[in-house]
């Protein structure tokens, strides 16, 4: 368990490397290690829910980026939208690349730190929740974090996941659809769904 990348504080020896990769129109440096997710090159699945994410309609407030590793989709959803963006991951290791990263590239409206799904955060309320949930760590994990986003949100506030079909996506679907009384697919590329819920007016 203490070895894969939803480990609290992975025990694999470090190693480190670097690499370039553009998102959102910026050429982002990264540095990432072993016992995070995706250490080589950012995620398909990543790549699409940043492609797929429209902020422009939601409501004023924080984003969070929940699971975020090492940090692709917070900080180029930051620096994107110039919104600020809490990053979490229950990964310490995948916590200090995050911050690394975002200082090398230079965004600052974000915050990040470590919390177990949504434990320790720093906002009541925010105005859209998106998440390459770890699906490896169980569907009981996932589906918390799929029903546990709704008090989380703001009225029109969003919550955003990418989750590959053969891997869960209609099952996600279908508990996003019973928490929040919707759940769209908005995109699908190469078997990955976008799926999104809204928070409605009650």
């Amino acid at each position: 368990m203490s070895n894969h990348y939803y480990s609290e504080k992975p025990q694999t020896a470090h190693d480190f490397e670097e690499w370039d990769f553009e998102l959102k129109g910026k050429n982002f440096h990264f540095v990432t290690d072993s016992g995070v997710f995706s250490r080589e090159t950012v995620d398909y699945g990543s790549r699409v829910l940043i492609d797929a994410f429209d902020w422009e309609e939601l409501p004023e407030g924080p984003i969070l980026d929940l699971g975020c590793g090492y940090g692709p989709i917070g900080l180029s959803i930051s620096f994107a939208s110039e919104r600020l963006v809490e990053m979490v991951d229950v990964n310490q290791r995948a916590v200090d690349l995050a911050q690394r990263n975002a200082q090398r590239n230079g965004i600052e409206k974000i915050e990040i730190h470590s919390s177990y799904i949504y434990e320790t955060l720093n906002h009541e309320s925010y105005a859209a929740i998106l998440s390459n949930p770890p699906i490896r760590a169980g569907k009981q994990v996932v589906h918390e974090i799929l029903t546990e986003a709704y008090p989380r949100l703001k009225v029109g506030g969003t919550l955003t996941i990418v989750i590959q079909k053969k891997q869960g996506a209609p099952s996600a679907q279908k508990k996003m659809k019973d928490t929040f009384g919707n759940a769209e697919i908005i995109k699908k590329d190469k078997g990955y769904y976008i799926i999104q819920s809204v928070k409605e007016e009650a």
